[in-house]
């Protein structure tokens, strides 16, 4: 069994939490005050901060419980930069209460301002009112909250084994609990985003929508988390841990999310294109049109050509920081693509524009500063709380070996 003080994380994380925690502050400051005169806006661009953010650490969980499924040295690297991810949750929980306050003050979300007689409102009822959504956002929340806590006990319980037998059942636990789990997951995930996000077109839905964040949150944390191994891999104790094969491996991951994200977004629009249905099309007319266009088209190219031609490239993948520079350009591309799906929705104060308008505020830039300082200051103090890698995992000396390998 491993020694638990050969793989504490250097110290430089604490600098790393302070810095982002001072920025996010400063950020959270200033959109407070911009909330102040423009509420609306500054709740929408609070939605766009959490979703990106709330994303990577809601996407850890599921990619935790994918590599306890699948196996692999890849997962073994990864697992406790997942975890710490999976602990963010409960600041994610309080993150969520402007939004909630918001809905119940009728202050975002265009359903919150429709009459009864509203046909959507009609048929959907008690669960289109303001507490019920209130309540349902806490209890996603809260059901990954437990799954996050169970794992991360019993990680900690094999932390704790003394034997390989008893490493070993821990291990097989919680591969038993990820099976159905995950399953758990996504139609949770599913039901939040369509609250979160498809809600702010109340006219419009999509039967594909709670995948394409599935796999949509796990590329964003799978690009996050390569971030930071490749800072760490120039740190004891990642630098005798991390190798070549382990990131080819993770950049592999990357290459095969980027293009099911790529597939999902093509076929929810052929689906609409082919059917033709204005009612069905309202959602995308905006999207096509003037400045919002121009972003829809850079992310064919930018989100999907470019990182797929470049990660088809064998040798590129095998280099840390080769591969964390289009992960974190990728990473930018998914707060693009969120920032695409929010920016053109229905407004309750349309400030003058037509709806659907191109519009830019400063508070979409600084609400996701804000809420990316306070979630990356919390994230590197759970990483710093536990050893780097699952130090009694019975494969953590094989999944080392294989990273050094050819």
């Amino acid at each position: 069994m491993a020694e638990a003080q050969n793989y504490r994380a250097p110290q430089s994380l604490g600098h790393w939490g302070t810095v982002s925690l001072g920025i996010g502050a400063i950020a959270l400051i200033a959109w407070g005050i911009g909330t102040y005169f423009n509420v609306e806006q500054g709740l929408r661009s609070w939605i766009l901060g959490f979703i990106f953010w709330g994303g990577i650490g809601i996407g850890s969980l599921g990619l935790l419980m994918l590599q306890y499924l699948t196996g692999g040295a890849w997962g073994i690297v990864i697992r406790r930069p997942l975890e710490a991810g999976t602990r963010t949750l409960p600041l994610l929980i309080l993150l969520f209460i402007p939004i909630a306050i918001g809905v119940a003050t009728h202050s975002v979300y265009e359903w919150t301002h429709l009459p009864a007689t509203d046909p959507v409102m009609a048929q959907r009822g008690i669960f289109m009112t303001p507490w019920a959504w209130i309540l349902r956002g806490f209890v996603f929340l809260g059901i990954f909250f437990i799954m996050a806590s169970l794992l991360n006990k019993w990680s900690d319980n094999q932390d704790a084994s003394t034997t390989f037998d008893d490493s070993a059942k821990w291990l097989e636990k919680m591969s038993r609990f990820s099976g159905p789990t995950l399953v758990v997951y996504c139609l949770v995930v599913t039901f939040a985003t369509v609250d979160w996000v498809l809600s702010l077109d109340p006219h419009w839905f999509s039967t594909i929508w709670g995948l394409l964040y599935v796999v949509g949150w796990a590329l964003s944390c799978l690009c996050f988390m390569v971030a930071i191994l490749a800072c760490l891999i120039d740190h004891e104790p990642m630098k005798k841990v991390l190798g070549k094969r382990h990131f080819h491996d993770l950049g592999k991951l990357i290459l095969a999310l980027v293009m099911v994200w790529a597939y999902f977004s093509f076929a929810q629009y052929l689906v609409v294109w082919s059917g033709n249905i204005p009612e069905e099309t309202a959602y995308y007319i905006p999207r096509i049109k003037g400045g919002w266009g121009w972003i829809g088209a850079s992310l064919i190219f930018l989100h999907f050509a470019f990182p797929f031609l470049v990660l088809l490239q064998q040798d590129f993948k095998r280099h840390a920081k080769w591969l964390a520079g289009i992960a974190i350009f990728v990473l930018v591309m998914r707060i693009v693509d969120m920032y695409w799906q929010i920016g053109p929705s229905a407004r309750i104060n349309s400030l003058g524009l037509e709806s659907g308008a191109f519009y830019v505020s400063w508070l979409d830039l600084a609400a996701p500063v804000a809420i990316g300082g306070l979630w990356l200051w919390w994230f590197f103090g759970q990483l710093a709380k536990k050893p780097l890698v699952p130090i009694n995992d019975p494969y953590l000396e094989e999944a080392i070996e294989f990273g050094h390998g050819h």
